[in-house]
Order: structure tokens, then sequence, then C-alpha cells
């Protein structure tokens, strides 16, 4: 008898999202295991989908500037910091605020 195929991390959590959408927690595991899987353009479209959702979501903000970066899409990484210190300044997140400032100071200027 042959086993079932065991899930991989993101087909779990497709199939969660899928009756869950509005899992902010879930969207981000997906936006970041597409990143590690270098599926650029699905981690793009969660991430986006989960700040555009969750505009508090500070940890989205940069991870989501950090993999830009390394997309060598300077100007994006620069805009999506911005708004997550907006947003950690707003959620009273001094420590992420500080890392995203540091983070964007590290950027190369356009």
């Amino acid at each position: 008898m042959t086993q079932p195929a065991k899930k991989s991390r993101r087909n779990m959590l497709e199939e969660f999202l899928a009756t869950h959408p509005q899992d902010a927690f879930a969207r981000y595991g997906l936006a970041m295991e597409c990143a590690n899987q270098g599926d650029s353009d699905a981690a793009i479209t969660n991430f986006e989908k989960l700040l555009a959702e969750n505009p508090n979501y500070v940890a989205g903000y940069f991870q989501y500037g950090q993999f830009l970066a390394r997309l060598s899409r300077t100007a994006d990484a620069k805009r999506t910091l911005g708004h997550g210190i907006e947003a950690a300044r707003r959620t009273g997140d001094q420590h992420a605020g500080s890392e995203m400032e540091a983070a964007l100071a590290q950027l190369p200027a356009s």
C-alpha cells in the first residue's frame, strides 16, 4: 500500500487560507514560505495582500522590505520599510521601528 504524499508547508498554508482567507498569520507564513522557495511572484502577491488587509502587521513590512531588497528592488524596499516604520509608530512597536530604520539606512542611495 502506498502512503499518501506528505503535504508541504506551503500546501498546508494554501489550504488553510482557502478556508480562512482573513488569517493574517497564515498569509504572512505563506508569503515567507514562497520567498524562501524562490517563488518571487507568489511571495509578492501574498505580502501585498497581507499588508493591504492588515496595515498594522509590522513584521510583514520588515520581511517584505528585506525581500524586495534581495531582489534589488531598492525603491520598493525603501517605500515598504517607510510604511513599516509608520505602522510601527502607530502600534507603538519601537523595536521593530528601529530595526526597519536600520535596514532602510543600509540600502543604497537611489
